[in-house]
């Protein structure tokens, strides 16, 4: 999991808390320009989500769902129901003031925020593009401290207190550690593949884990396979047949993914020491590009 904290950091994800709707009685609401990825935890009650092309699926108290940038959604009371186009210069207003978006014919049963992500495009190796277009994980996944996060997105927003904004906007990072987690758990088959596929492939696995270590080592397919004790031949077949790559070509990328980031970065935001090139005076062994809250 430390390769997927490494992608995550030079990949310069950022999560922003976005709309927060409270909504009851008979109620709908279309969206259709969301930027970047999107993340609707429901913090209380229900709601139907309805993807174009897809059957509708409920969505209950603890559930999150997370969807392809530009996927264009619906969430209502109930499928069928007439649905408005989302209004984004007030749901930009309210945003800013910090107040809730309330919609419906009823008191709210329903409360659920979003929480938009996006990255740097000019990072290839992305963990994000290597997921399906929706990702839905319910409350009882059962994954540890899963619904903790979720719970505590709640509180948050109920009661807000002093630095809240600060609070929720390292919640929208954690959220999606957490979702990411709890998908994963399931080793599900559409991860085969992409990036993501080395998670359920031990040898894969490793094998990045010693590219992500030392960069800026010669490594071939035959050094690679004798670090981690497995033959080339079981390499050379694996290690494509998880994430899509030959080893020598994922190296490149991720070369190329690290001299972007330094480009990206200032000297003191530089990418820290165990990726192998010049820093800023870090000495820490995790990644920490710089990052900004927009």
């Amino acid at each position: 999991m430390e390769v997927l904290a490494d992608v995550l950091a030079v990949s310069g994800v950022r999560g922003t808390i976005g709309t927060r709707i409270e909504a009851g009685g008979t109620w709908g609401i279309r969206l259709e320009d969301c930027p970047g990825e999107a993340m609707h935890a429901i913090t209380s009650g229900s709601a139907w989500l309805i993807v174009d092309g897809a059957e509708p699926r409920e969505l209950t108290t603890g559930d999150v769902v997370l969807l392809a940038a530009g996927t264009v959604h619906t969430l209502a009371s109930a499928p069928g129901v007439t649905a408005r186009a989302c209004d984004a210069a007030g749901a930009a207003r309210a945003r800013e003031s910090g107040e809730t978006v309330t919609i419906g014919s009823a008191p709210a049963r329903t409360r659920l925020v979003t929480i938009h992500y996006d990255h740097d495009p000019a990072v290839r190796t992305q963990v994000l593009r290597a997921l399906p277009p929706l990702v839905h994980v319910r409350a009882d996944a059962g994954a540890a401290c899963f619904d903790d996060a979720v719970r505590l997105l709640g509180r948050q927003l109920a009661h807000p207190q002093p630095a809240t904004a600060a609070v929720l906007n390292s919640l929208a990072d954690v959220m999606l550690i957490q979702v990411l987690r709890a998908w994963l758990a399931t080793w599900p088959a559409e991860q085969r593949g992409t990036w993501l596929g080395m998670l359920a492939d031990p040898v894969v696995g490793e094998a990045l884990e010693r590219i992500h270590r030392e960069p800026s080592r010669p490594w071939t397919a035959t050094t690679l396979a004798s670090a981690i004790s497995a033959s080339r031949a079981t390499l050379a077949r694996r290690f494509p047949a998880a994430i899509g790559q030959s080893p020598g070509a994922y190296l490149t990328q991720w070369r190329m993914d690290l001299a972007a980031v330094r480009l990206r970065d200032t000297l003191h935001q530089g990418v820290s020491g165990r990726f192998g090139w010049p820093t800023a005076s870090r000495s820490s062994g995790s990644a920490s590009p710089g990052r900004s809250r927009r």
